[in-house]
């Protein structure tokens, strides 16, 4: 077993952010300590949501807490997701910073939650800013979609030799790159990119409505398979294999239907 520190978006009902990870994380025997940078009832795509940030003061007098505590001191993986503000960037970077004095082997895997085709950049600029800028640096690896790796890396996005391209560029040790267009049109790619090379290449059908969650669902995946000493490529099969289980018992759905699914992606 292993323990991981989590920061992204909870809600009440459904499955994103904090709500998808941790499950993900403790279906395969992980321990997570889980800090929300946003409470939400259920996704804001609904008809209706409330919800309130967490301040990201909050957020570290919690995290001192958890240090003083001494747990910090045995993390091997950490997970950021959703942060809205740039205030909330600089608790990540601050966060990760803290982790890895107490826990320096810990693997960071950074979901830089900001936007996606067709919407765009989808959180405040100066927060998506302090992401590329001061956190993307810190990652040991990147997990994004399409458009997510166009607008860090700022290069266009086409193929999978665009992100082997750009990842190099931007020196980013390890990058996964969802949703990315296939020659067959009716499926979608996921890549591994490790160290300037293409290390695997996955490809889904691609499908015509999916349940929010999946970007976050993937990210746990991938990092939980990677904690039980897979590979970096077989802990991108397991993710994948993952989320398209849960994606069969989850048609018809308005939310990803965890619980019905995680009873067998155990390992």
């Amino acid at each position: 077993m292993a323990r991981v520190l989590a920061v992204s978006s909870q809600v009440a009902r459904g499955a994103i952010g904090l709500s998808a990870a941790v499950p993900a994380l403790q279906a395969l025997g992980h321990e997570v300590i889980a800090l929300p940078t946003i409470l939400l009832s259920n996704h804001p795509g609904h008809t209706r949501f409330a919800g309130e940030r967490v301040s990201a003061r909050l957020l570290e007098l919690m995290l001192n807490a958890l240090d003083e505590n001494g747990w910090l001191t045995r993390i091997d993986g950490i997970l950021t997701g959703y942060l809205p503000s740039a205030e909330h960037v600089a608790f990540a970077v601050a966060a990760v910073e803290q982790v890895k004095r107490r826990s320096p082997s810990a693997l960071y895997v950074c979901d830089p939650v900001l936007g996606d085709h067709p919407k765009g950049v989808y959180i405040a600029p100066d927060a998506a800013d302090a992401i590329r800028d001061t956190l993307v640096p810190k990652a040991d690896v990147l997990k994004m979609n399409r458009f997510e790796a166009a607008w860090l890396s700022g290069a266009e996005i086409g193929s999978g030799d665009d992100v082997v391209s750009a990842t190099t560029g931007k020196r980013w040790p390890t990058a996964i790159v969802t949703s990315l267009p296939s020659r067959d049109e009716t499926k979608l790619a996921n890549l591994l990119v490790d160290e300037g090379a293409a290390a695997a290449c996955i490809e889904v059908t691609r499908r015509g409505r999916v349940p929010n969650g999946t970007g976050d669902l993937f990210g746990a995946l991938w990092l939980g398979h990677r904690l039980l000493r897979c590979s970096h490529v077989q802990a991108l099969e397991r993710a994948v294999a993952g989320v398209e289980w849960v994606l069969s018992r989850s048609e018809m759905a308005d939310e990803l239907q965890l619980v019905a699914a995680f009873k067998d992606i155990a390992p």
